[in-house]
């Protein structure tokens, strides 16, 4: 993907946005996904690897140290999830605490990784 016409922090803006006005979305960009939800949440996924960035809680954002060059992007994932049927289960790398979600749309986003 070149570097010049894509930008991870606007997309990251976008999403973040889109879970303020509480509008469920999924953008997948390479290796990358991310998806907003009705609830107001958002994440960032790397599917590969099952890492993950929360974005967005309740339509609020979270800070999310993001490094964007005009050739490289590096996020500092702060977890790793996996999806259980119809769970989003997050396990957050710091305190290993695990969070189990409903109603995410865990079907579409098992297809993309």
């Amino acid at each position: 993907m070149d570097g010049k016409s894509f930008r991870l922090a606007d997309e990251v803006r976008y999403i973040q946005q889109r879970a303020a006005e509480h509008d469920g979305r999924i953008v997948s960009i390479g290796q990358l996904v991310l998806f907003s939800t009705e609830t107001g949440d958002a994440w960032l996924l790397d599917p590969l690897d099952h890492l993950a960035a929360r974005l967005a809680r309740d339509g609020d954002p979270e800070p999310t140290h993001i490094e964007d060059t005009d050739t490289t992007f590096a996020i500092e994932s702060k977890g790793q999830y996996h999806i259980e049927g119809g769970t989003f289960v997050y396990v957050d790398g710091p305190s290993g605490r695990m969070t189990a979600i409903s109603g995410y749309p865990t079907r579409k986003l098992a297809q993309l990784g």
